[in-house]
């Protein structure tokens, strides 16, 4: 029996990755703050990726039911949109903890349970290797460094056989876009500091926003990473051109740009 610890299970990503794991013979041990109910070859796990001792926990209950891990796949992660100036101490050491220390203390935990073959998946972001925009930087900080830790621990544990894989992955229509947009709407309420420029911000990442992929679609490239036999480091879904032209220009022209666009 081929056995995937998932996180953030009970996403709309997560769900979409547990249906198609279980229909290709695999076993799901699904792990969630709220986890999905008990089904054929599918394990709940109800516990906090941010809490080290919960995720002990978490690892006793798996290695109750079996030795060895074919992958663990990281979809567990926060959207946080605020400015950096202005938003709560606890909101940005909030978005660290999940999008970054979470995996880390997942991985660390459960690497027992991995062995030359073994796979971890990390769902990062397109903003990872691109510069943020105003307003999404918290986001595009704890991405980034999850895709740095990520290649780092690639580094360290091909040396062990296990490898590890990045999806770099654009919008997908999930809660999290929901999410989102109430970000969004409620730092308009309540900045203090950029409420001239906020309607035209909202109207950027409509834009950036506007392109959304399924889950199901995700879920298949993310089953196609851990079958594949030399699976890449890092791979891409749902690229923004708009995002990626940006990209392109000096940084200089950039600020030029986005403060041109956001100032009245």
């Amino acid at each position: 029996m081929k056995y995937v610890l998932v996180t953030g299970a009970n996403g709309g990503m997560g769900k979409s990755v547990c249906e198609l794991l279980v229909q290709n013979g695999y076993t799901v041990f699904a792990l969630d703050m709220t986890p999905p109910e008990s089904a054929q070859n599918v394990f709940p796990l109800k516990a906090d990726v941010t809490d080290a001792e919960i995720i002990k926990e978490a690892y006793e209950k798996v290695s109750a039911q079996t030795s060895a891990l074919e992958a663990i796949i990281h979809l567990a992660g926060v959207y946080t949109l605020d400015s950096l100036v202005e938003m709560p101490d606890e909101k940005y050491e909030r978005a660290f903890r999940i999008n970054a220390f979470g995996p880390f203390y997942v991985n660390k935990t459960f690497l027992p349970l991995l062995c030359a073959g073994s796979r971890i998946i990390i769902v990062t972001s397109e903003l990872a290797v691109r510069d943020p925009l105003p307003f999404t930087g918290i986001y595009g900080i704890t991405k980034t460094a999850l895709d740095k830790y990520a290649y780092s621990l690639r580094m360290e544990l091909q040396l062990l056989g296990i490898s590890v894989s990045v999806l770099r992955a654009g919008a997908v229509d999930t809660g999290m876009l929901s999410s989102s947009t109430r970000q969004l709407d409620e730092f308009i309420k309540n900045t203090r500091l950029y409420s001239c420029n906020a309607k035209r911000f909202k109207e950027i990442v409509d834009k950036v926003e506007a392109r959304k992929t399924p889950p199901a679609k995700l879920s298949k490239k993310l089953y196609s990473i851990l079958t594949k036999k030399r699976p890449r480091f890092a791979y891409s879904i749902n690229r923004n051109k708009l995002l990626i032209l940006l990209d392109t220009l000096p940084k200089r022209a950039r600020f030029a740009i986005i403060k041109r666009v956001l100032k009245k």
